[in-house]
Protein backbone atom coordinates (compact mmCIF):
# COMPACT_ATOMS: atom_id res chain seq x y z
CA UNK A 1 0.00 0.00 0.00
CA UNK A 2 0.93 3.89 -0.15
CA UNK A 3 -0.05 5.82 2.80
CA UNK A 4 0.22 9.56 2.55
CA UNK A 5 0.85 10.46 6.52
CA UNK A 6 -1.14 14.16 7.12
CA UNK A 7 0.92 15.80 9.35
CA UNK A 8 0.43 19.01 11.41
CA UNK A 9 4.40 20.07 12.10
CA UNK A 10 6.74 17.36 11.43
CA UNK A 11 9.41 16.33 12.25
CA UNK A 12 9.60 17.07 15.58
CA UNK A 13 11.55 16.12 19.09
CA UNK A 14 8.36 15.23 20.57
CA UNK A 15 6.99 13.07 18.04
CA UNK A 16 10.01 10.66 17.24
CA UNK A 17 6.84 7.74 17.83
CA UNK A 18 5.63 8.78 14.53
CA UNK A 19 8.79 8.31 13.15
CA UNK A 20 9.08 4.95 14.09
CA UNK A 21 5.88 3.92 13.33
CA UNK A 22 6.45 4.97 9.26
CA UNK A 23 9.85 3.19 9.34
CA UNK A 24 8.39 -0.03 10.97
CA UNK A 25 5.42 0.54 7.84
CA UNK A 26 8.33 0.57 5.21
CA UNK A 27 9.85 -2.34 6.98
CA UNK A 28 7.09 -4.18 6.09
CA UNK A 29 6.91 -3.23 2.46
CA UNK A 30 4.35 -0.43 2.40
CA UNK A 31 5.22 3.18 1.23
CA UNK A 32 4.42 6.12 3.28
CA UNK A 33 4.35 9.40 1.52
CA UNK A 34 5.10 12.44 4.24
CA UNK A 35 2.84 15.40 4.11
CA UNK A 36 3.63 17.92 6.93
CA UNK A 37 2.34 21.47 6.83
CA UNK A 38 5.37 22.85 8.74
CA UNK A 39 8.68 22.03 9.60
CA UNK A 40 9.38 22.75 13.44
CA UNK A 41 10.99 26.13 14.26
CA UNK A 42 13.98 24.87 16.44
CA UNK A 43 17.33 22.88 15.06
CA UNK A 44 16.76 19.03 14.74
CA UNK A 45 19.31 17.70 17.42
CA UNK A 46 18.30 14.08 16.52
CA UNK A 47 19.85 12.60 13.52
CA UNK A 48 16.57 10.41 12.50
CA UNK A 49 14.92 13.55 12.84
CA UNK A 50 17.22 15.24 10.42
CA UNK A 51 16.91 12.23 7.65
CA UNK A 52 13.18 12.59 8.25
CA UNK A 53 13.20 16.07 7.52
CA UNK A 54 14.50 15.61 4.21
CA UNK A 55 11.89 12.75 3.35
CA UNK A 56 9.16 15.17 4.48
CA UNK A 57 7.08 17.70 2.28
CA UNK A 58 6.24 20.69 3.65
CA UNK A 59 3.46 22.56 1.78
CA UNK A 60 3.62 25.91 3.80
CA UNK A 61 7.26 26.28 2.42
CA UNK A 62 6.29 26.15 -0.96
CA UNK A 63 4.24 29.67 -0.08
CA UNK A 64 1.13 30.64 -1.10
CA UNK A 65 0.83 29.93 -4.99
CA UNK A 66 0.51 26.23 -5.00
CA UNK A 67 -2.25 26.03 -2.32
CA UNK A 68 -4.61 28.28 -4.16
CA UNK A 69 -3.74 26.63 -7.42
CA UNK A 70 -4.36 23.75 -6.02
CA UNK A 71 -8.08 25.11 -4.62
CA UNK A 72 -8.72 25.87 -8.35
CA UNK A 73 -7.30 22.68 -9.52
CA UNK A 74 -9.34 20.97 -7.05
CA UNK A 75 -12.13 23.81 -7.63
CA UNK A 76 -15.56 20.91 -7.09
CA UNK A 77 -13.98 19.45 -4.51
CA UNK A 78 -13.50 22.58 -2.37
CA UNK A 79 -17.00 23.74 -3.39
CA UNK A 80 -18.54 20.35 -1.34
CA UNK A 81 -15.95 20.37 1.48
CA UNK A 82 -16.32 23.76 2.02
CA UNK A 83 -19.99 24.04 4.31
CA UNK A 84 -17.82 21.42 6.63
CA UNK A 85 -15.05 23.85 6.80
CA UNK A 86 -17.31 26.82 7.26
CA UNK A 87 -19.13 25.00 10.20
CA UNK A 88 -16.02 23.48 11.59
CA UNK A 89 -14.74 27.02 11.73
CA UNK A 90 -17.65 28.44 13.40
CA UNK A 91 -17.47 25.69 16.44
CA UNK A 92 -13.94 26.32 16.98
CA UNK A 93 -14.18 30.36 17.26
CA UNK A 94 -13.20 31.56 20.18
CA UNK A 95 -12.14 28.29 21.96
CA UNK A 96 -8.91 28.95 22.46
CA UNK A 97 -7.74 25.41 21.87
CA UNK A 98 -5.03 24.45 18.95
CA UNK A 99 -6.13 22.80 16.09
CA UNK A 100 -10.07 25.13 16.18
CA UNK A 101 -9.92 28.39 15.60
CA UNK A 102 -12.32 30.15 13.30
CA UNK A 103 -13.30 30.40 9.78
CA UNK A 104 -10.44 31.97 8.79
CA UNK A 105 -8.45 29.36 10.06
CA UNK A 106 -10.55 26.65 8.67
CA UNK A 107 -10.57 27.72 5.03
CA UNK A 108 -6.78 27.72 5.58
CA UNK A 109 -7.05 24.10 6.63
CA UNK A 110 -9.37 23.44 3.39
CA UNK A 111 -6.19 25.03 0.88
CA UNK A 112 -3.85 23.05 2.67
CA UNK A 113 -6.30 20.07 2.46
CA UNK A 114 -6.75 20.73 -1.30
CA UNK A 115 -3.40 20.32 -1.89
CA UNK A 116 -2.84 17.40 -0.35
CA UNK A 117 -5.44 15.47 -2.30
CA UNK A 118 -3.76 17.15 -5.67
CA UNK A 119 -0.41 15.36 -3.90
CA UNK A 120 -1.97 12.60 -2.52
CA UNK A 121 -3.55 11.58 -5.93
CA UNK A 122 -0.62 12.43 -8.26
CA UNK A 123 1.39 10.37 -6.07
CA UNK A 124 -1.38 7.11 -6.24
CA UNK A 125 -1.97 7.19 -2.30
CA UNK A 126 -4.35 4.87 -1.78
CA UNK A 127 -5.33 6.27 1.31
CA UNK A 128 -4.51 9.35 4.08
CA UNK A 129 -3.55 8.72 7.65
CA UNK A 130 -3.51 11.55 10.61
CA UNK A 131 -1.62 12.00 13.50
CA UNK A 132 -3.60 13.70 16.32
CA UNK A 133 -7.09 14.69 15.81
CA UNK A 134 -6.64 18.33 15.75
CA UNK A 135 -5.47 20.37 13.00
CA UNK A 136 -3.98 17.02 11.13
CA UNK A 137 -7.42 14.98 11.45
CA UNK A 138 -9.19 18.69 10.17
CA UNK A 139 -6.87 18.94 6.91
CA UNK A 140 -7.32 14.61 6.12
CA UNK A 141 -11.07 15.20 6.75
CA UNK A 142 -11.46 18.23 4.29
CA UNK A 143 -9.22 16.10 2.10
CA UNK A 144 -11.08 13.58 1.87
CA UNK A 145 -14.28 15.19 0.78
CA UNK A 146 -12.05 17.07 -1.82
CA UNK A 147 -11.29 13.90 -3.10
CA UNK A 148 -12.83 10.95 -1.72
CA UNK A 149 -9.77 9.23 -0.91
CA UNK A 150 -10.73 7.50 2.61
CA UNK A 151 -8.84 8.67 5.65
CA UNK A 152 -7.88 7.92 9.15
CA UNK A 153 -6.20 8.98 12.34
CA UNK A 154 -4.81 8.48 15.39
CA UNK A 155 -5.79 10.14 18.66
CA UNK A 156 -3.50 10.54 21.40
CA UNK A 157 -4.65 13.31 24.12
CA UNK A 158 -4.98 15.18 25.83
CA UNK A 159 -6.29 17.79 23.72
CA UNK A 160 -8.84 16.26 22.03
CA UNK A 161 -10.24 15.05 25.31
CA UNK A 162 -10.27 18.38 26.45
CA UNK A 163 -12.75 20.27 23.02
CA UNK A 164 -13.92 17.48 21.11
CA UNK A 165 -16.73 19.82 19.98
CA UNK A 166 -14.82 22.63 19.00
CA UNK A 167 -12.49 20.58 17.48
CA UNK A 168 -15.47 18.97 15.90
CA UNK A 169 -14.36 14.94 16.71
CA UNK A 170 -17.74 13.69 16.29
CA UNK A 171 -17.83 14.20 12.45
CA UNK A 172 -13.95 13.35 11.96
CA UNK A 173 -14.75 9.79 13.64
CA UNK A 174 -18.01 9.48 11.45
CA UNK A 175 -16.61 10.08 8.14
CA UNK A 176 -13.04 8.25 9.04
CA UNK A 177 -12.70 4.65 7.60
CA UNK A 178 -11.15 4.06 11.76
CA UNK A 179 -9.73 5.87 14.20
CA UNK A 180 -6.52 4.61 16.17
CA UNK A 181 -6.40 5.32 20.15
CA UNK A 182 -3.58 4.69 21.58
CA UNK A 183 -4.50 3.59 24.90
CA UNK A 184 -7.77 1.81 26.03
CA UNK A 185 -8.23 4.57 27.84
CA UNK A 186 -8.52 6.64 24.62
CA UNK A 187 -10.66 4.68 22.76
CA UNK A 188 -13.68 4.69 25.38
CA UNK A 189 -13.26 8.81 24.55
CA UNK A 190 -13.57 8.09 21.15
CA UNK A 191 -16.69 6.20 22.36
CA UNK A 192 -17.87 8.76 24.38
CA UNK A 193 -18.39 11.20 20.79
CA UNK A 194 -19.07 8.72 18.59
CA UNK A 195 -22.29 6.80 17.47
CA UNK A 196 -22.42 3.12 18.92
CA UNK A 197 -22.77 1.70 15.66
CA UNK A 198 -19.11 3.13 14.96
CA UNK A 199 -17.65 1.34 17.69
CA UNK A 200 -16.42 -1.44 15.45
CA UNK A 201 -14.05 1.15 13.75
CA UNK A 202 -12.47 2.36 16.92
CA UNK A 203 -9.11 0.55 17.04
CA UNK A 204 -6.28 0.77 19.95
CA UNK A 205 -2.89 0.98 18.16
CA UNK A 206 -0.34 1.33 20.62
CA UNK A 207 2.70 3.77 19.92
CA UNK A 208 5.09 1.51 20.23
CA UNK A 209 9.46 1.06 20.64
CA UNK A 210 11.95 -0.62 18.69
CA UNK A 211 13.20 -3.56 20.90
CA UNK A 212 16.14 -3.48 19.28
CA UNK A 213 17.43 -0.22 20.78
CA UNK A 214 16.59 -1.98 23.92
CA UNK A 215 18.34 -5.13 23.59
CA UNK A 216 19.49 -4.91 27.31
CA UNK A 217 18.73 -3.71 30.31
CA UNK A 218 20.61 -0.59 31.58
CA UNK A 219 22.24 -1.52 35.29
CA UNK A 220 21.11 0.48 38.03
CA UNK A 221 23.24 3.67 39.11
CA UNK A 222 25.39 3.49 42.47
CA UNK A 223 23.83 5.65 44.91
CA UNK A 224 19.79 5.86 45.46
CA UNK A 225 17.07 8.31 44.61
CA UNK A 226 18.27 9.81 41.47
CA UNK A 227 14.63 10.82 39.25
CA UNK A 228 15.02 11.96 35.52
CA UNK A 229 11.82 13.36 34.09
CA UNK A 230 11.40 13.87 30.48
CA UNK A 231 9.29 15.91 28.64
CA UNK A 232 8.03 19.80 27.62
CA UNK A 233 8.06 22.28 29.85
CA UNK A 234 4.51 22.90 30.02
CA UNK A 235 1.40 23.02 31.95
CA UNK A 236 -0.33 19.90 31.74
CA UNK A 237 3.65 17.97 32.24
CA UNK A 238 3.38 19.31 36.27
CA UNK A 239 7.22 20.11 36.40
CA UNK A 240 6.39 22.77 38.88
CA UNK A 241 4.58 20.27 41.27
CA UNK A 242 7.75 18.47 40.79
CA UNK A 243 9.78 20.94 42.31
CA UNK A 244 7.05 21.51 45.11
CA UNK A 245 7.69 18.01 45.74
CA UNK A 246 10.80 17.78 45.79
CA UNK A 247 11.00 20.73 48.24
CA UNK A 248 8.90 18.78 50.71
CA UNK A 249 10.79 15.36 50.34
CA UNK A 250 14.49 17.12 50.08
CA UNK A 251 14.89 17.84 53.93
CA UNK A 252 14.44 13.99 54.72
CA UNK A 253 16.60 12.43 52.26
CA UNK A 254 20.14 13.72 50.93
CA UNK A 255 20.00 11.38 48.05
CA UNK A 256 17.17 13.13 46.25
CA UNK A 257 17.90 14.61 42.86
CA UNK A 258 16.08 15.10 39.67
CA UNK A 259 17.09 15.93 35.99
CA UNK A 260 14.52 17.51 33.95
CA UNK A 261 15.09 17.27 30.13
CA UNK A 262 13.48 19.19 27.80
CA UNK A 263 12.14 22.46 27.35
CA UNK A 264 9.14 24.58 27.02
CA UNK A 265 6.98 28.02 27.73
CA UNK A 266 7.61 27.01 31.57
CA UNK A 267 11.58 26.81 31.89
CA UNK A 268 11.61 30.40 33.64
CA UNK A 269 8.70 29.63 36.12
CA UNK A 270 10.49 26.38 36.80
CA UNK A 271 14.05 27.80 37.60
CA UNK A 272 12.53 30.20 39.71
CA UNK A 273 10.79 27.98 41.42
CA UNK A 274 14.24 25.57 42.12
CA UNK A 275 15.90 29.62 42.94
CA UNK A 276 12.75 29.86 45.35
CA UNK A 277 13.07 26.41 47.25
CA UNK A 278 17.06 26.66 47.08
CA UNK A 279 17.17 23.31 44.80
CA UNK A 280 20.04 24.59 42.87
CA UNK A 281 22.14 21.44 43.75
CA UNK A 282 19.21 19.44 43.47
CA UNK A 283 17.25 19.86 39.95
CA UNK A 284 19.52 19.64 36.45
CA UNK A 285 17.97 21.32 33.52
CA UNK A 286 19.19 20.15 30.40
CA UNK A 287 17.06 21.08 27.35
CA UNK A 288 16.19 19.04 24.73
CA UNK A 289 18.47 16.05 24.01
CA UNK A 290 18.34 13.60 21.42
CA UNK A 291 17.83 9.54 21.67
CA UNK A 292 21.36 9.16 22.70
CA UNK A 293 21.32 11.26 25.28
CA UNK A 294 18.12 10.36 26.79
CA UNK A 295 19.19 6.69 27.24
CA UNK A 296 22.38 8.07 28.94
CA UNK A 297 20.00 10.16 31.13
CA UNK A 298 17.49 7.48 31.94
CA UNK A 299 21.23 5.30 32.67
CA UNK A 300 22.28 7.64 35.71
CA UNK A 301 18.88 7.48 37.15
CA UNK A 302 16.94 5.52 39.23
CA UNK A 303 13.69 5.78 38.66
CA UNK A 304 11.49 8.34 35.71
CA UNK A 305 9.37 10.76 37.14
CA UNK A 306 5.98 11.66 35.38
CA UNK A 307 3.84 14.01 37.64
CA UNK A 308 1.24 14.87 34.28
CA UNK A 309 -1.88 16.42 35.15
CA UNK A 310 -2.91 15.24 31.78
CA UNK A 311 -1.98 13.11 29.21
CA UNK A 312 -2.12 10.48 26.41
CA UNK A 313 -0.16 7.80 27.12
CA UNK A 314 3.88 9.17 26.89
CA UNK A 315 6.55 7.28 24.66
CA UNK A 316 9.28 8.59 27.43
CA UNK A 317 7.20 5.63 29.71
CA UNK A 318 7.51 2.93 27.44
CA UNK A 319 11.26 4.11 26.58
CA UNK A 320 12.19 4.11 30.63
CA UNK A 321 10.47 0.94 31.52
CA UNK A 322 12.34 -0.96 28.50
CA UNK A 323 15.40 0.17 30.19
CA UNK A 324 14.39 -1.31 33.31
CA UNK A 325 13.30 1.44 35.52
CA UNK A 326 10.59 1.75 37.43
CA UNK A 327 7.87 4.61 37.15
CA UNK A 328 6.33 7.52 39.29
CA UNK A 329 3.48 8.42 37.28
CA UNK A 330 -0.10 10.11 37.84
CA UNK A 331 -2.90 7.51 37.92
CA UNK A 332 -4.53 9.72 34.56
CA UNK A 333 -5.43 8.41 31.13
CA UNK A 334 -3.77 5.51 29.58
CA UNK A 335 -1.11 5.48 32.31
CA UNK A 336 -2.45 2.74 34.83
CA UNK A 337 -2.53 0.62 31.79
CA UNK A 338 1.35 0.22 31.72
CA UNK A 339 2.63 0.77 35.04
CA UNK A 340 1.46 -1.19 38.22
CA UNK A 341 1.68 0.48 41.37
CA UNK A 342 3.80 -1.85 43.43
CA UNK A 343 5.44 -4.17 40.65
CA UNK A 344 6.28 -1.68 37.51
CA UNK A 345 6.47 1.84 39.80
CA UNK A 346 4.20 3.77 41.80
CA UNK A 347 0.97 5.93 40.70
CA UNK A 348 -0.02 8.86 42.41
CA UNK A 349 -2.89 11.07 42.21
CA UNK A 350 -2.72 14.00 39.84
CA UNK A 351 -2.31 17.32 41.33
CA UNK A 352 -1.05 15.77 44.47
CA UNK A 353 2.49 17.10 46.17
CA UNK A 354 2.18 15.23 49.16
CA UNK A 355 1.84 12.06 47.68
CA UNK A 356 4.55 12.62 44.85
CA UNK A 357 6.82 13.46 47.58
CA UNK A 358 5.79 10.21 49.52
CA UNK A 359 6.60 8.26 47.01
CA UNK A 360 10.14 10.27 45.66
CA UNK A 361 10.65 9.30 49.78
CA UNK A 362 10.27 5.83 48.88
CA UNK A 363 11.67 5.12 46.18
CA UNK A 364 14.78 6.62 47.35
CA UNK A 365 14.74 3.91 50.63
CA UNK A 366 13.81 0.87 48.18
CA UNK A 367 16.88 -1.26 48.39
CA UNK A 368 18.50 -1.38 45.06
CA UNK A 369 17.70 -5.21 44.06
CA UNK A 370 14.06 -4.68 44.84
CA UNK A 371 14.22 -1.78 42.40
CA UNK A 372 15.97 -3.79 39.64
CA UNK A 373 13.07 -6.44 39.89
CA UNK A 374 10.67 -3.54 39.41
CA UNK A 375 12.48 -2.29 36.37
CA UNK A 376 12.30 -5.72 34.81
CA UNK A 377 9.04 -6.64 35.40
CA UNK A 378 8.01 -3.10 33.07
CA UNK A 379 10.52 -4.20 30.55
CA UNK A 380 8.88 -7.59 30.31
CA UNK A 381 5.61 -5.63 30.46
CA UNK A 382 6.92 -2.89 27.70
CA UNK A 383 8.11 -5.09 24.87
CA UNK A 384 4.62 -7.13 25.09
CA UNK A 385 2.43 -4.81 24.38
CA UNK A 386 4.35 -1.42 22.57
CA UNK A 387 6.42 -3.50 19.76
CA UNK A 388 7.04 -1.44 16.99
CA UNK A 389 6.41 -3.83 14.56
CA UNK A 390 3.84 -5.47 15.96
CA UNK A 391 1.51 -2.51 16.39
CA UNK A 392 2.69 -0.88 12.88
CA UNK A 393 1.36 -4.70 11.22
CA UNK A 394 -2.06 -3.82 13.33
CA UNK A 395 -1.97 0.01 11.85
CA UNK A 396 -1.38 -1.57 8.51
CA UNK A 397 -4.21 -4.62 8.57
CA UNK A 398 -6.52 -1.49 9.62
CA UNK A 399 -5.11 0.38 6.20
CA UNK A 400 -5.99 -2.96 4.10
CA UNK A 401 -9.59 -3.32 5.43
Amino acid sequence: MKIAYVLNTYPSPSHSFIRREIRALEAQGHEVLRLAMRADSAPLKDAGDREEATRTRHLLREGAGPLLKAMLAEARGVAAALPRAWAAGKAGSGAGVPGTGGRLRHLIYLAEAARVAQIAKAEGASHLHAHFGTNAAMVAHLAHQISGLPYSFTLHGPEEFDAPLPLSLPAKIASAKFVAAISDFGRSQLMRWSAPEDWQRLEVVHCGIEPLKFASPLPLPEGRGRMVSIGRLSGQKGQLLLIEALALAAPRSADLHLTLVGDGALRVPIEAAIARHGLQDRVTLTGWLDEAGVRAELARAHALVLPSFAEGLPMVVMEAMAAARPVLATYIAGLPELVLPGATGWLIPAGDAAGLSAAMLELAQTPAAQLEAMGLRGRERVLQRHDIAREAAKLAAAFAR
